[in-house]
């Protein structure tokens, strides 16, 4: 917790904090003063029937109250803003680092527990914050204040605190100490929720193609059991908190009242400052019980702020940290070699082998890869390393003569494209979508990757055009439409390669053939990387890449490769008839 006031709460709020906490301690003072105007008003004022001097009490009590009501409001702004506002940085930062993150990164961590973070763990920092500007200084001054107060009225019966502090104390060290291990895990239970959530929601449709909802449901009502029951457990234990801390305040009042009681018939006592006394020792036990409840708090707010910043401080596997930008020339561009992989190897962390072992291939600037492979093969991991989303852990992967790792990363994004394996579209236009890698590309542009994309004749038939309206997810386009966006969007902005990675498999044969006819026009100015288990996206490529378990089993045109390459050949006539293959 206290990284994250170093960092969002105190550099930017420090004045509003002093201002809250001073305004806070104005109304502790009148807290403090309060009993000793109602000891004044009983023994100045009913012991001597003074009317006119219980009536003075009372409007100093209501002045006191309006004043300190007044403070208290200003006070709850300023927590108010540093909570919000500080709570409002934490969020946009880690939202930051989040898209920071490489895919280990975030495979790691897992997306469920990260939307915990930006979320549930935020809002606890933020109440924390809150209560600690509201609360902090409350509590512990009132309880040392009244603690002094109540000294200064009779050193004697001040040896009922002396007994009851250490007893609260106590009660709250055990609960404590038994508690707050269970915070940490009660959050992992909560993100244990989110997954099984996300999954169901993710999955619906899959859940009810497979009547799967009872066992879906098991598993939704044993991760919530499982959340509760921690819950439950922290529950129970803060339950004792506020019954044995109020035990021992009721039998510190009894004890006050009985040997106040025997001092005022000696007349060592007034009745008012007996009165005045328990109203003190009041304040202080019940301060205590706050601060326990407060430090609960704190605790919680602790948790939530380690899991924070173990995102914050994560070093991202992929960085672009001193990379400057690497000059090319327009002759390097269209005539060199776009793409070099020199016994390029890759291993998932934890994996027991690599998914990607030893490959070695160069591609001219202008020439077309296929890739190709039974599912497994690594071919998207091959896809990932060029995209440098994992950085090789052997070899190298070189892009126009320069390692992956030389560039800035956003110039390699501008010089190589991708088409995800998975359609992807977020709400808003079709335009907002296909501007993702140039946001000032003027219509004729994204009409121009539209028609590449074969995708020109449905959104020009839609309503609205390039700025239909696009659902989360894609949601209102069908499979085939959805791909197609997603390859227009890829060519948007001009880029150098394109991975198109098993782009097309929702697409039927002859737009899948129209498509590559289209991309084929742009050899001058595009190199293509086509991942895909049909043989008919790839055979007409000028390289073909078969991958066996992460290895090389073929390399070379359609043709050689049908001579040489059992693994390719028994593909082919897998998938074509034999006129087709050798067409």
């Amino acid at each position: 917790m206290g990284e994250i006031l170093r960092r969002f709460v105190f550099p930017k709020y420090r004045g509003k904090i002093v201002f809250g906490t001073l305004c806070k301690a104005v109304e502790v003072v009148f807290d403090l003063i309060t009993p000793a105007i109602v000891a004044s008003m009983i023994d100045a004022g009913v012991a001597n029937r003074d009317a006119g001097h219980v009536v003075r009490m009372c409007v100093a009590l209501v002045v006191l109250a309006l004043v300190g009501f007044c403070f208290t409001l200003v006070c709850q702004k300023m927590a108010a803003v540093v909570s919000q506002g500080s709570g409002t940085d934490i969020r946009h930062d880690l939202y930051a680092k989040v898209n920071q993150l490489a895919p280990a990164d975030l495979d790691r961590m897992g997306t469920p527990s990260l939307v915990t973070r930006l979320t549930n763990d935020v809002n606890q920092v933020q109440v924390t914050v809150a209560l600690g500007i509201r609360l902090i200084i409350r509590w512990p001054i009132l309880a040392v204040g009244s603690m002094v107060c109540a000294m200064l009225i009779d050193a004697r019966l001040g040896l009922v605190f002396l007994v009851c502090t250490p007893a609260i104390a106590a009660v709250f060290w055990i609960v404590m100490s038994k508690s707050v291990p269970l915070f940490g895990k009660l959050q992992a239970r909560l993100d244990e929720v989110s997954l099984v959530t996300r999954e169901n929601l993710s999955g619906v449709r899959v859940v009810r193609a497979f009547r799967q909802e009872g066992r879906e449901g098991a598993r939704f009502h044993g991760a919530v059991d499982a959340q509760t029951r921690t819950a439950i457990a922290i529950g129970k234990l803060s339950s004792l908190l506020n019954p044995a801390t109020l035990l021992v305040m009721d039998l510190g009042v009894v004890a006050i009242l009985w040997m106040g009681g025997v001092r005022v018939d000696v007349g060592d006592l007034t009745q008012g400052e007996v009165i005045a006394f328990v109203n003190y020792m009041t304040q202080t036990l019940v301060s205590i019980v706050y601060v326990a409840n407060l430090v609960i708090t704190i605790n919680r707010g602790t948790a939530s702020a380690a899991r924070i910043m173990e995102v914050l401080d994560c070093d991202p596997q992929i960085s672009d940290e001193g990379a400057v930008e690497i000059p090319l020339g327009h002759g390097t561009l269209t005539s060199g070699v776009a793409l070099a992989l020199d016994h390029v190897g890759f291993t998932y962390d934890g994996a027991a082998r690599p998914a990607v072992d030893g490959v070695t291939l160069r591609l001219g600037a202008g020439g077309a890869l296929g890739i190709i492979g039974g599912t497994g093969s690594g071919k998207s991991s091959l896809a990932n390393l060029i995209l440098r989303l994992y950085d090789a852990t052997e070899g190298e992967v070189r892009v126009f003569g320069h390692d992956v790792r030389e560039y800035p990363l956003t110039q390699l994004r501008e010089l190589v494209s991708a088409v995800p394996q998975q359609a992807s579209l977020v709400s808003g236009t079709i335009r907002s979508n296909l501007c993702w890698r140039d946001g000032r590309a003027g219509d004729d542009e994204l009409w121009r990757a539209l028609a590449l994309a074969q995708a020109a004749d449905f959104v020009g038939a839609t309503d609205g055009g390039l700025d239909a309206t696009v659902e989360a997810g894609g949601r209102n386009f069908s499979g085939g439409q959805r791909q197609r966006l997603t390859i227009a969007r890829a060519l948007v902005g001009r880029p150098r390669i394109v991975v198109l990675d098993d782009a097309a498999s929702a697409l039927d044969f002859r737009t899948d053939a129209t498509l590559r006819q289209s991309l084929r026009s742009l050899r001058s100015e595009l190199t293509c990387v086509i991942v895909s288990q049909r043989v008919s996206s790839v055979m007409s490529c000028d390289q073909i890449l078969v991958l066996d378990h992460g290895h090389m089993a073929g390399l070379g045109s359609h043709a050689e490769l049908m001579r040489s390459c059992p693994i390719y050949r028994e593909i082919c006539l897998s998938q074509l008839r034999p006129e087709e293959v050798c067409a």
